[in-house]
């Protein structure tokens, strides 16, 4: 069972999602403005934080863009639905995912499933055997991944990554110089029950390259290949 917290000012929408995260099990932690959330957020960190937008003194986003400054910790980020902008500035901010609101209490539970399973690599892989594979340290080239501590290092320096955007890497650099389309990226970093398009897929290569680019401005070992995918290149 998982600390999350949850940060939003309606209370109505605190409540009810409280209430159904609890009867998992889970424990849950509510705050309603921005502020007070990321205060929280820094000086007790949990396996998850859920964050809405349009807050009073501080918004979602800028809490977002704050919490990535000095943790990787799963984010689920509740956005109007036809708020396409913030959809597209949260992932490029490093969130993990996101739920458009008015949304029922089942998929939140799914959505909350998959982004803890997926920051979970035992869960995740399902077998003893499978997980002990998907924990194995990774080095390819300059690049050394280690699922079972989340660590990334580029030329022995850490790079701090989201779990999407190491689940991501991680399904690259198994399998250097093949392409990866982005329908196999998605499957290896979302749930089945979790939808997303490309421009996600791409927002999170972007941060990621990025990323890199700050420890090692040559950084180039992601490469694109217009209209079919990425593929790793090991250097």
């Amino acid at each position: 069972m998982a600390k999350i917290t949850l940060v939003d000012d309606d209370e109505n929408i605190v409540t009810s999602i409280s209430l159904a995260l609890e009867s998992l099990g889970h424990t849950v932690k509510a705050y309603h403005d921005g502020v007070s959330g990321l205060a929280a957020l820094e000086s007790d960190p949990p396996d998850l934080a859920i964050l809405d937008v349009k807050m009073p003194r501080m918004d979602g986003m800028e809490v977002l863009r704050r919490l990535r400054q000095s943790t990787d910790l799963p984010v689920i980020i509740l956005t109007s639905k036809d708020d396409e902008i913030d959809e597209i500035l949260g992932f490029n901010l490093g969130a993990d995912d996101y739920i458009h609101k008015p949304f029922s209490q089942r998929l939140l539970i799914e959505r909350v499933k998959a982004v803890l399973r997926r920051a979970d690599p035992v869960e995740q892989e399902g077998s003893p055997a499978a997980a002990a594979a998907a924990s194995k340290a990774i080095k390819r080239g300059r690049l050394t991944l280690d699922p079972a501590r989340h660590d990334s290092l580029w030329d022995g320096k850490p790079v701090k990554l989201t779990v999407t955007e190491f689940l991501l890497l991680q399904s690259l650099a198994q399998r250097p110089g093949f392409v990866k389309s982005r329908d196999n990226l998605m499957d290896a970093a979302y749930d089945d029950q979790v939808y997303v398009d490309d421009r996600t897929i791409d927002s999170h290569i972007k941060r990621m390259r990025r990323k890199f680019r700050q420890v090692d401005p040559e950084f180039d070992a992601i490469e694109t290949l217009y209209g079919v995918g990425y593929r790793y290149r090991e250097v």
